[in-house]
């Protein structure tokens, strides 16, 4: 499973994480720039990426959809690029646990609250 990242996060972020995270991308790569989050989960949905995001709108429509996609709600307040960067690649073991997990009725979000990175 790819990671998609949602347009509240800055495009540089792929870049940053691609040798962590191989064929992650950021909406703006993808032709999803400024689309409803409707599209946005259904594009995620159909290519096989988890979605990160800084609101709460893809977990609420997780609660109503389920998953496919999972959802990385990264819920510490916004982050500069480089923060966000840094708490994806110290959580990386729990993230990739969390991707790779193919349960059925597994978790759909991964909650990161870590302010300590």
């Amino acid at each position: 499973m790819k990671i998609l990242f949602d347009q509240n996060i800055s495009f540089r972020i792929s870049k940053q994480l691609q040798d962590l995270y191989p064929g992650c991308c950021h909406v703006s790569d993808c032709g999803m720039k400024d689309k409803e989050d409707s599209e946005i989960w259904k594009y995620a949905k159909d290519n096989n990426f988890a979605i990160v995001s800084f609101d709460s709108d893809f977990y609420e429509i997780s609660l109503i959809n389920g998953h496919p996609p999972k959802i990385i709600w990264v819920r510490t307040g916004n982050l500069s690029t480089n923060d966000l960067a840094k708490l994806l690649e110290n959580k990386s073991s729990e993230i990739i646990a969390f991707l790779t997990n193919v349960d059925e009725i597994g978790i759909a979000c991964l909650e990161l609250e870590a302010l300590n990175i």
